[in-house]
């Protein structure tokens, strides 16, 4: 088994270190911030400053993807986040009466609650778990090389018998890539300002902001191949609680809706909290006028979802929490000469960051991590453990990246123009509409959303491209994107 050392202590590094533990493994966590996530949620989610996570106090989208890691490899983890007052919401409830039950329609169950409760019960999980140690308060200011530490370990050979299944691809695809050119450097361990640590392992869950590229080229690594696409959105979010006596928010409309130039989406979480999100085009010269929070609440109120909630009488529990400066990136530490090192791969942000209007992150941060649990034995500082690394990225996380990407580009074009478009995203939008009301179509949607089925079969099923095609031929003069207030009326929500 392997010593694994893991840079962050974010929801990537605690249940990569979480779940190593419960493969045998033994693991260290190193967090440059001083506190740890509690039980006390509202002082940890509200008071809290964290620099280095601003998405932290943003709202989360535990899919049915990363519910499955949870409820699969962390049965505790997920009874603690109940426990702590998370919510299952079933996708199909969206209808009165749910539709019969196929196979697959288990996994299509969001597990609605903030970012602090996971936090906090992966936290509360890792303390207790024996061969595990959580050292908070000490960052990791670089990475020790085979160089510097004096000799290479003796090689072990390569274990397949404990193949991946699922999410987490086949153990294959072991011809392609190579085993690394020109030679890579390899990593050993890490330093801290308080002395130096060996493992077999080093994880990089350190997220965008953690400082891996300078770190490799202080070790003399070749650059990571690093793929950016700028959304142009800007976010803004507001969070409440239901009053007493009010346990659960509408049914719906709680979805996402928007129009040609703004969107709406209400995001319910635990203990009555839920929050209300605008997001509009970073170019929008109304932006800065949704920071103040009756600007905010009007042009909310324009929406049907923030109108249905907001008109419970929810307390406010924050100010306005804005995010911009947003991006889509993909870096790899593999490039066409090989690994740029070894001995060091990366999970979660750190590997792909993903704009959250799909609320993917999460999900793919715990793909990861469990991948990375189930092949630690398996030399994990030659070049080809390295290269299977990323190949499985490749295969597994890339597509849903690219996903992404696509479905911001529409986005941020849409928003940058102020108009809704023709042609096929006339067809797209008629596909999500008409998934509101017909739960076949819906159930397909909800199979990609939940990242159980890639958009290019699921929404290319004859009966779903059926069902479509007779929804907007009842509907001549469908116009996609018509969903709140039109432009005229947005600036007079937004002035003063």
């Amino acid at each position: 088994m392997a010593h694994v050392l893991v840079i962050g202590g974010g929801i990537g590094g605690l249940a990569t270190a979480l779940l190593a533990a419960r493969r045998g493994h033994t693991a260290e966590l190193f967090e440059s911030d001083t506190r740890a996530p509690g039980t006390a949620l509202d002082r940890d989610f509200f008071g809290w400053r964290r620099p280095t996570v601003p998405q932290a106090v943003q709202p989360h989208a535990l899919l049915g993807a990363a519910r499955n890691v949870l409820r699969d490899d962390l049965p505790d983890v997920y009874a603690e986040m109940l426990r702590l007052g998370a919510r299952e919401r079933h996708e199909l409830d969206w209808f009165e009466v749910r539709p019969p039950e196929l196979p697959g329609d288990e996994d299509l169950v969001m597990l609605q609650a903030r970012r602090i409760v996971l936090e906090s019960a992966l936290a509360t999980a890792l303390r207790a778990e024996p061969g595990a140690v959580l050292r908070h308060g000490e960052p990791v200011t670089g990475l020790i090389t085979l160089s510097q530490a004096g000799a290479d370990r003796a090689g072990r050979a390569l274990d397949c018998a404990d193949g991946v299944d699922g999410a987490d691809g086949a153990g294959g695809d072991r011809g392609a890539g190579g085993a690394g050119g020109d030679g890579s450097i390899r990593v050993t361990g890490v330093t801290t300002g308080t002395g130096s640590y060996e493992g077999d392992l080093v994880v990089d869950a350190g997220g965008r902001r953690g400082g891996i590229e300078r770190r490799l080229g202080a070790a003399g690594c070749r650059p990571p191949v690093v793929e950016r696409h700028r959304t142009g959105l800007a976010y803004f979010c507001r969070w409440y609680r239901l009053p007493d006596g009010i346990d659960e928010g509408p049914r719906r409309p709680w979805a996402v809706t928007g129009g040609a130039f703004a969107g709406c989406a209400v995001f319910p979480a635990d203990n009555r909290v839920f929050a209300v999100t605008l997001f509009v085009h970073t170019s929008d010269t109304t932006r800065s006028a949704l920071r103040d929070p009756a600007v905010f609440e009007r042009a909310a109120r324009a929406f049907p979802p923030g109108e249905a909630w907001l008109a419970l009488g929810a307390e406010p529990l924050s100010g306005v929490l804005a995010t911009a400066s947003l991006d889509n990136r993909w870096s790899a530490l593999v490039d066409e000469r090989g690994p740029v090192v070894t001995g060091l791969v990366p999970v979660g942000d750190s590997i792909t960051h993903t704009n959250p209007t799909l609320g993917q992150g999460a999900s793919l941060a715990l793909w990861a991590a469990r991948r990375v649990a189930r092949t630690a034995h398996r030399d994990p500082g030659s070049e080809r453990f390295a290269v299977d690394h990323h190949e499985w990225a490749v295969r597994t996380l890339k597509p849903w990246f690219d996903f992404q990407v696509v479905a911001d580009a529409a986005i941020g074009e849409r928003f940058a123009t102020r108009a809704g478009r023709t042609g096929t995203a006339r067809e797209v939008a008629a596909l999500f509409d008409c998934a509101l009301e017909d739960p076949e179509v819906m159930r397909a949607r909800a199979r990609v959303r939940h990242l159980a089925e890639p958009p290019e079969r699921a929404y290319a099923a004859p009966e779903v491209r059926a069902r479509v095609a007779r929804w907007l031929a009842a509907r001549p003069d469908y116009a996609p994107n018509g969903v709140g207030p039109d432009r005229e009326e947005w600036e007079k929500l937004t002035a003063g």
